[in-house]
C-alpha cells in the first residue's frame, strides 16, 4: 500500500492524497482546488499529478472548494466512481461548485477578450457549469458514524470533526495481503466549544493519521471575547468615525458564525445600529443550507432556536442578491458593515468593495479567518502599504483589523485534544497536511511531547511506502 499527497502538501490548499493499494485499487481523498498561490495557481489547478481515469473511489471531508473544488475536472478527466460524502457536504457542494464554474467562465470570457485583441490562444475555464452538474450525479450520502463496506476488503467511517456542516474525518480500514490497516484523514478539524457546531467526536484507533496543521502553531482566543471585539470594532468604525467595516468572509461557516455573533449582540442589546449587508448571492445559499441542517448544531444552539427560529437575522441586516445593489454600496456615505465573499479576497464582490474603501482611513477592513501570504487578504494582514487590486496599486490607508478566534480550524490545542483519543504507541505514522511548512515544523515538536514517534511533512507529489 502506498501513500501520495498532490495538494495541500506544505501549503493549506489543493487538498488531494492518494491511496494506492497493491491490487491496483486507488482511493482518493478530497479533490480540491489551489486557492491564492499567485502566478502558479493556475498551472497547479491543470495538473493533478495522478491519472484521474485510474481513481476507484473518491471520499470527501467538506465542502470547502479548496477541498472539493476540482471534483468536476477529475471527473471530467475520467473518473467513473462514487464521491462518498456527507448529506451536508452533498448540498454545500451543489451550490459551491456550480458557483465555481461560473465565475471560471466569467473569468475565462474577460481574459479572452483582451487576450484576443492581441491574437493569444483563448483560455478555457477548468470546468463547466455541465460539468459540475454531471458531476453531482456521481455523489452518494453517507451518514456519520455508519461503517460504509466500499467493497469485500475496504470500508469507511464518517465522523463529525464540527469545522463546517457537514464536514467529517475519514476512517479507512483497508485488508490487504492478510493484514487490516487503519487509516484517519482528518480533513479540517474544527474547535471544541464551537458556538455553533458540535465538537470533534473521538475516533478508532488507526495505524496512520493524515492531520491538518493550519494553525499548528497558534492559540485562537476565547469566542466570547471576539464577539465583544467585533463590537468594538464595528462601533469605533460605524459610530465614531462614522466609516465602513468590510469583512471578507467564506461564504460557508465564517458568514453563518459572523451572522449568529451579530444575532447574539442584539439580543443583548449591544449591537451598534448601523446597516448590515450580506452580499454574496453564494454566502445567501449557503447560509438557506446550514438552516437546513440543525442536526449539527451543538445543543445551545438548538437550545436558542427554541425561541428563536432564525439565529442568522436580526435587526437591520439586508442580504443583496442584485448586481446593481451591491455596486450602490460602495457610493452610500452612509456607515454600514458588509459581509462579502471570498475569504481571502482574491474574487467576487468583496474585492471591489476593499478596492472602493480601502485608501478611506475612516473604513476598517477587517480579516476573520486564514488567508494564502500570497493573496489579497493575506498582504493585507500582513501590513502592505501598498497592495494591488484588478490591476491597480492602492495605498492602504483603511484601517486593518483581525479577529483570528472566529477561525473555523482549530489551533494546536484543538488539533492535539483530536487525536488524544490515540494510543501513541499504535500509531505507525502521522502525516501533517494543510499547512505552512514553518508552521508544520513547529507543530511537530508538540506532537512528539505527546508521545508520537515519526512524524512527517510530505512535499507535494511525495510518495510514501504504508507497511
Amino acid at each position: 500500500m502506498r501513500i501520495s499527497f498532490h495538494g495541500a502538501a506544505r501549503n493549506v490548499t489543493g487538498s488531494k492524497h492518494l491511496i494506492s493499494l497493491d491490487n491496483g485499487i486507488k482511493i482518493l481523498l478530497d479533490c480540491g482546488m489551489f486557492q491564492g498561490m499567485g502566478e502558479e495557481t493556475d498551472q497547479l489547478n491543470e495538473h493533478f499529478g495522478f491519472n484521474p481515469a485510474e481513481i476507484n473511489y473518491l471520499i470527501l471531508s467538506h465542502a470547502h472548494i479548496d477541498h472539493c473544488g476540482l471534483i468536476p475536472r477529475v471527473i471530467a478527466q475520467g473518473f467513473k466512481g462514487e464521491v462518498l460524502c456527507t448529506a451536508a457536504t452533498m448540498d454545500l457542494a451543489r451550490i459551491l461548485l456550480m458557483d465555481s464554474a461560473r465565475i471560471q467562465q466569467q473569468d475565462s470570457d474577460y481574459s479572452n477578450k483582451h487576450r484576443k485583441r492581441k491574437g493569444l490562444p483563448l483560455l478555457k475555464p477548468l470546468y463547466t457549469e455541465e460539468d459540475a452538474m454531471h458531476a453531482l450525479r456521481q455523489f452518494k450520502i453517507i451518514k456519520y458514524n455508519t461503517e460504509h463496506q466500499i467493497n469485500d476488503d475496504i470500508s469507511v467511517l464518517l465522523t463529525d470533526v464540527g469545522h463546517i456542516i457537514g464536514s467529517a474525518a475519514v476512517h479507512l480500514s483497508i485488508k490487504e495481503n492478510a493484514k487490516t490497516t487503519r487509516l484517519t484523514f482528518s480533513g479540517d478539524v474544527g474547535r471544541y466549544g464551537d458556538l455553533i457546531l458540535k465538537s470533534p467526536e473521538t475516533f478508532p484507533q488507526s495505524d496512520y493519521i493524515l492531520l491538518e496543521s493550519t494553525y499548528g502553531d497558534s492559540l485562537h482566543e476565547d469566542a466570547e471575547p471576539a464577539e465583544n471585539l467585533l463590537k468594538e470594532i464595528i462601533y469605533q468604525t460605524c459610530i465614531l468615525r462614522g466609516g465602513k467595516v468590510i469583512i471578507p468572509a467564506f461564504s460557508v461557516g465564517r458568514t453563518q458564525e459572523l451572522l449568529y455573533s451579530l444575532n447574539h449582540l442584539e439580543e443583548r442589546g449591544i449591537l451598534p445600529d448601523v446597516k448590515y449587508y450580506v452580499d454574496s448571492p453564494l454566502s445567501i445559499k449557503a447560509t438557506n443550507v446550514v438552516k437546513s441542517h440543525p442536526e449539527n448544531f451543538n445543543k445551545h444552539v438548538q437550545d436558542v432556536m427554541l425561541h428563536d427560529d432564525d439565529p442568522f437575522n436580526f435587526k437591520n441586516l439586508s442580504f443583496i442578491q442584485d448586481t446593481s445593489a451591491s455596486i450602490a454600496l460602495n457610493t452610500d456615505p452612509e456607515p454600514c458593515v458588509i459581509i462579502s465573499a471570498s475569504g481571502m479576497a482574491e474574487a467576487g464582490r468583496v474585492k471591489h468593495h476593499i478596492k472602493n474603501n480601502i485608501t478611506d482611513e475612516r473604513n476598517t477592513i477587517l480579516m476573520v479567518g486564514y488567508c494564502e501570504p500570497n493573496s489579497l487578504g493575506g498582504r493585507l494582514a500582513a501590513g502592505y502599504n501598498t497592495v494591488t487590486i484588478f490591476g491597480e496599486e492602492f495605498p492602504v490607508r483603511a484601517e486593518i483589523r483581525s479577529v483570528r478566534s472566529m477561525s473555523a480550524h482549530g489551533d494546536y490545542n484543538d488539533l492535539l485534544q483530536f487525536i488524544a483519543c490515540q494510543d501513541p504507541s499504535k500509531v505507525k505514522k502521522v502525516f501533517l497536511v494543510h499547512g505552512e511548512y514553518d508552521v508544520q515544523q513547529n507543530f511537530v515538536e508538540k506532537i512528539l511531547a505527546k508521545g508520537y514517534k515519526n512524524i512527517e511533512i510530505p512535499e507535494r507529489h511525495q510518495e510514501f511506502i504504508l507497511d
